[in-house]
């Protein structure tokens, strides 16, 4: 389907610019945003790697049981389904604790470790789980304890102003968004049942 979106938009963006007279701009936009995605990809493949050399290194040496340990009070009223001990709680665990320091791009591939390993977990697979929906309001909504490097470049010596805003709205976003999901997970409408 997302094909289709994507074909649909270029070939409304071609017949524009054709009955415009504009297509040269059409064509210049085409050619720098694909330089602008390879430039993107390169960027993020070279943090992809870092992030995930860290957590090989930190799920070996055995700290990542240790933060999950220290996280399970937490892990276990948000995640029940999920065994205290199953990998995903740790990719969870370094997920979260890299959107909280900032670091968006560094969070995408633990995050989509940890969906990886919940999906091991899921007796539907072609139905999301209730740890699998929770774990992505709370990637989504990420309490930011250290404003983001890419805030901070735009605006400067701004940032530090808006420091004790930023975790205020990430934490009630964040709040909210546990709130909601345990809400919504009790009402029949929406539980796994009702999905098949």
């Amino acid at each position: 389907m997302l094909n289709y979106i994507w074909f649909g938009m270029m070939a409304i963006s071609v017949v524009a610019g054709i009955f415009t007279g504009r297509i040269d701009a059409v064509t210049e936009a085409a050619i720098n945003m694909s330089k602008v995605a390879v430039e993107i990809s390169i960027g993020l493949i070279g943090i992809m790697a870092l992030w995930l050399g860290i957590m090989k290194i930190a799920e070996a040496s055995g700290l990542i049981r240790i933060i999950a340990r220290g996280l399970k009070p937490i892990t276990i009223r948000l995640f029940p389904d999920v065994p205290a001990d199953h990998p995903a709680i740790g990719s969870i665990v370094l997920n979260m604790s890299a959107n909280m320091l900032g670091l968006g791009n560094a969070a995408t591939p633990l995050g989509l470790k940890a969906m990886e390993e919940l999906q091991e977990l899921n007796p539907k697979k072609d139905t999301a789980t209730n740890a699998m929906v929770m774990f992505l309001a709370i990637n989504t909504s990420s309490v930011q304890l250290i404003i983001p490097a890419t805030v901070v470049a735009l605006m400067g010596a701004a940032a530090s102003q808006i420091f004790i805003t930023t975790i205020l709205a990430t934490l009630a976003s964040t709040i909210t968004a546990i709130v909601m999901v345990k809400l919504l997970e009790k009402m029949k409408r929406f539980s796994v049942e009702s999905a098949s």
